[in-house]
C-alpha cells in the first residue's frame, strides 16, 4: 500500500530493496527469519582429521598399534643396504651411495631413510631437497610434509612448492626437490596415507583406551551392586544414603583401593556382577580395531601380538610375508625414484637396488634358491652366479 505522505524517520538508505529471505519453519516455532544454529547431539561420532598433524598425534603418538606398525616398516626398510649399478656392472664406489650413507651432518643413512618412510606412511608424501655445492650434490634434507603445499599453474600442473615455516614462506621450483607420494585415487598431486584408511579403527581403538582409563580412575562400572533389604521394610534416609555414598567413594573407589573388603551392616547385601556379553564384545571390538590398523599398514597382526589371528602357520612365515608384501614393494618404489633423482644430481647413470642377501627375513628363500641352483648340473659356474644375482 502506498502511503500518501512520507514518514519523517525513513531515509533513502532505508528505502533500498530488501532481498528476499526464505522463512525457516518448524513444528513448534512457526515462521522464522533469523539465523538458525544447529547443535550436534552427543550421540554423533567424532572422527580424527586426516591431516599429517592429526594422524601423527592420534596415531603414531597415542596409539601403540599404529606406532609399532610405522616403526616396523620404516626400520625394516631403512635397514636394507643399497647396491648401485651402471648398466649391468655394479658400482660400489658410486657417489650416490656415499650420499645416501651420510645425507647431511645431522643424519646418517638409516636415520634419513627411516624418517622418509615415516613421512610416507603418515602423510602419503615425502619431500627430499638437495643442497648443491657447484655441480656436486653435497647434502640431502627431508622437508616436513605438513609444511609443503603444491603451487598449481593455470593449466593445473605443478609449478613449484611453498615451504612454510612459521610466517616465512619459501618457493621451491618443481625440479628443486624430489616429491615421493603414495597412490591417491582422488588427488593428482598428493599421496594418500595408509593410516587414513584405518581412521575409523584408529578412533575406535583410542576411544576404547580412554574409556577403560576413565573406568579405572572413576570406578564408573561397579563390579557389583549394594542391595538394601531391611527386615522392617522401608528405604534409606537421605542422610544414610549420603553417608553410604561418601564411604564408597572414599574407601572403595579407585585403583589404589581395588580388592578392599566391604563392611556391610543394617540390611545391606552385596551382589557381584561379572562381564556381560556386551562387555566381552567390547573387548573383541578393540582387538578387531587393532587388526584393521595393522591391515592398513600391511603388517601381519601376529608380529604385533594382536590376539585372535592365526592366518600364518608360524612367526617365520608371517615375517617373510611382511617383507615380501609390504617392505620390499615400498623399497622398490623408493629405489626407482631415487635412481632417477640421484643419477641426475651426480651426473652418472644409476640404478639402485636393495641388497636382499642381507635381509634376515628372506634367509630361508635364499637358502632354497642356492640349493636349487647348486644342484643344477646343466649350469656352469658363471650361469649359477648370474642366477643368484652375482
Amino acid at each position: 500500500m502506498k502511503l500518501p505522505f512520507r514518514l519523517p524517520w525513513v531515509t533513502a538508505r532505508d528505502r533500498r530493496p530488501v532481498p528476499d529471505q526464505k522463512a525457516l519453519t518448524g513444528p513448534m516455532t512457526g515462521a522464522m527469519t533469523g539465523p538458525l544454529a544447529l547443535i550436534a547431539g552427543e550421540g554423533q561420532a567424532r572422527w580424527t582429521g586426516r591431516s599429517y598433524a592429526a594422524l601423527s598425534r592420534e596415531g603414531f603418538m597415542k596409539n601403540p598399534v599404529a606406532y609399532r606398525a610405522v616403526r616396523m616398516i620404516s626400520e625394516a626398510a631403512a635397514s636394507i643396504p643399497w647396491l648401485a649399478y651402471r648398466d649391468a656392472a655394479e658400482q660400489p664406489d658410486h657417489p650416490a651411495l656415499a650420499l645416501l650413507a651420510r645425507p647431511n651432518a645431522a643424519m646418517t643413512g638409516p636415520d634419513f631413510l627411516e624418517t622418509l618412510y615415516g613421512h610416507l606412511l603418515l602423510a602419503g608424501n615425502a619431500y627430499v631437497e638437495p643442497i648443491r655445492l657447484g655441480d656436486r650434490a653435497a647434502e640431502l634434507h627431508l622437508l616436513r610434509p605438513d609444511r609443503l603445499s603444491v603451487v598449481l599453474g593455470p593449466d593445473g600442473w605443478p609449478t613449484g612448492y611453498d615451504d612454510r615455516a612459521g610466517s616465512a614462506v619459501r618457493r621451491i621450483a618443481v625440479d628443486g626437490l624430489l616429491h615421493l607420494k603414495l597412490f591417491h585415487p582422488l588427488d593428482d598431486h598428493q599421496g594418500f596415507p595408509p593410516l587414513a584408511a584405518a581412521q575409523v579403527a584408529l578412533d575406535l581403538h583410542n576411544a576404547s583406551g580412554r574409556w577403560n582409563k576413565a573406568l579405572l580412575d572413576n570406578s564408573a562400572r561397579p563390579s557389583g551392586a549394594l542391595v538394601y533389604q531391611p527386615k522392617e521394610g522401608g528405604n534409606l534416609s537421605a542422610d544414610q544414603y549420603e553417608r553410604l555414598k561418601t564411604e564408597l567413594d572414599e574407601g572403595y573407589s579407585g585403583p589404589m583401593r581395588a580388592g578392599r573388603p566391604l563392611l556391610l551392616e543394617g540390611g545391606l547385601d552385596w551382589k557381584s556382577m561379572g562381564l556381560s556379553p556386551k562387555d566381552m564384545d567390547f573387548v573383541e571390538a578393540r582387538n578387531g580395531a587393532a587388526r584393521d590398523i595393522a591391515l592398513a599398514f600391511g603388517v601381519p597382526p601376529m608380529l604385533i601380538g594382536i590376539p585372535g589371528d592365526n592366518t600364518y602357520a608360524n612367526y617365520q612365515e608371517a615375517n617373510r610375508a611382511f617383507y615380501r608384501l609390504t617392505v620390499l614393494p615400498l623399497v622398490a618404489r623408493i629405489a626407482a625414484s631415487l635412481s632417477v633423482f640421484l643419477g641426475a644430481l651426480t651426473g652418472a647413470a644409476l640404478r639402485l637396488e636393495p641388497d636382499l642377501d642381507t635381509v634376515a627375513g628372506l634367509a630361508t628363500e635364499r637358502d632354497a634358491l642356492w640349493a636349487r641352483v647348486g644342484a643344477a648340473g646343466f649350469l656352469s659356474d658363471e650361469e649359477k652366479r648370474e642366477a643368484v644375482g652375482y
